[in-house]
């Protein structure tokens, strides 16, 4: 314990002669843990960011590319049958949904095959509808994900043909 009270001694002795200040040093590992480890995370973190933002914006510039090679004045539209189901409403009042789809494409190839394959598009789109809510289609976020869900659905129903678009021309809740 004299060794421990010596090296006080000393190290009062040392902060009286400095005024009282004591100088520390940081050891070379709370320098490497405080100082560099950050500074290359942050390099790393701002290069993956700025990779990620290339890559999308290459994407992008690529889907609008697709877009400009097919002309809008080449749709074709395909009118399914009126579909009329009953909402899921857990018992309560029944409520019905009516609606009338177009489907868009580009090609009189895709048009034949839907033609063949109309009875599995349909039965998709009842299998799917039945189980909404009316909440679930209220407002425009919900008519925007009804149209994506349909989109998705059809394009499953006719692989490796493609729709690019559900258009609604009519669609009623009572």
């Amino acid at each position: 314990m004299t060794d421990v009270s010596a090296t006080d001694e000393a190290v009062e002795e040392e902060d009286a002669e400095s005024g009282g200040r004591r100088k520390r040093r940081f050891s070379g590992k709370k320098v490497f843990l405080f100082l560099i480890l950050p500074a290359v995370l942050a390099i790393g973190v701002a290069g993956i960011f700025g990779l990620s933002m290339f890559t999308e914006e290459k994407s992008g510039e690529q889907a609008v590319q697709e877009e400009a090679h097919t002309n809008p004045s080449e749709a074709f539209y395909y009118d399914l049958p009126d579909l009329l189901v009953n909402l899921n409403t857990q018992g309560k009042q029944p409520r019905y949904l009516k609606l009338l789809v177009s489907l868009e494409v580009h090609d009189e190839e895709t048009l034949l095959k839907m033609e063949k394959l109309l009875p599995r598009i349909i039965d998709r789109f009842q299998v799917y509808l039945r189980e909404l809510r009316a909440e679930d289609i209220s407002g425009s976020a919900g008519v925007y994900r009804l149209k994506e869900e349909l989109l998705g659905r059809v394009n499953k129903a006719i692989e490796p043909a493609k729709v690019s678009d559900v258009l609604f021309r009519e669609m009623l809740v009572q």
